[in-house]
């Protein structure tokens, strides 16, 4: 079973997302089997590398809600969080372009490592303030999964992967991705948002139902008719965009 996961590493609740999933999946009878594949998403493909505003007047700006409103969401995000075990730290959140950190999720992927690297920018953004906008801070995030810094770094700087994000993002828009996190299980359901582990199993649950083989009735040798068994039967892109 494969899961598809588009989201970005500037979106708070995606890494909820990607907790949930894997609460999920560490509860599903065939977890071990369930491949995870994060894909590329921008929430605001236009953002500049360096931006001199921080979080909170950027969620004034966009929702139109007072400085202190935007303070007061995100210490509730914020113990949302903890329940998973995430530390989030929006005081000190470095607000940047992530199209160079997708890049950097498609390098680990040539190595195998692409899960790993997401977790580790996702980690870098929210609690370790990490400025994911700069090629040698995602060329160091890489050399601490044993990745070829320099290779990394060239690979960024020569946008080696560009194709590769934008080719994530079209399929999104194909798929109708208004919103990320999107989880798509085996190409035959989708969740969206944030959702309780609860909803994350009982999706993969019916997905892999439904791929099982027709289950044979009677005995050995027999030829009686076979049976098909079945189951029962988030943070918004920028407007300006």
């Amino acid at each position: 079973m494969k899961v598809e996961v588009w989201s970005d590493f500037a979106c708070p609740f995606c890494y909820i997302g990607k907790r949930r999933l894997e609460e999920a999946l560490s509860q599903f009878e065939h977890g071990e089997k369930v491949e995870v594949e994060f894909r590329s998403f921008e929430l605001d493909p236009n953002a500049k590398v360096d931006i001199g505003y921080d979080v909170y007047d950027y969620l004034s700006t966009k929702y139109g809600m007072s400085r202190q409103q935007a303070i007061s969401n995100n210490v509730q995000l914020t113990e949302q969080a903890k329940t998973l075990g995430l530390d989030y730290h929006f005081d000190t959140m470095i607000l940047t372009n992530t199209f160079d950190a997708h890049q950097l999720t498609h390098f680990a992927a040539k190595y195998g490592k692409r899960e790993e690297m997401a977790e580790r920018l996702f980690k870098a953004y929210f609690t370790d303030s990490k400025h994911l906008g700069q090629k040698e801070t995602l060329a160091d995030l890489a050399a601490e999964l044993g990745l070829d810094r320099v290779e990394a770094l060239k690979a960024l700087e020569e946008g080696a992967y560009k194709q590769e994000v934008r080719s994530d993002e079209q399929e999104a828009g194909e798929l109708g991705v208004r919103g990320v996190p999107f989880f798509v299980i085996d190409r035959k359901y989708a969740v969206s948002g944030a959702q309780p582990s609860e909803v994350f199993l009982q999706a993969v649950t019916k997905a892999w139902d439904e791929s099982k083989p027709l289950t044979v009735i009677g005995g050995e040798g027999e030829t009686n008719a076979a049976d098909e068994a079945c189951a029962d039967g988030v943070c918004a892109p920028n407007s300006n965009n």
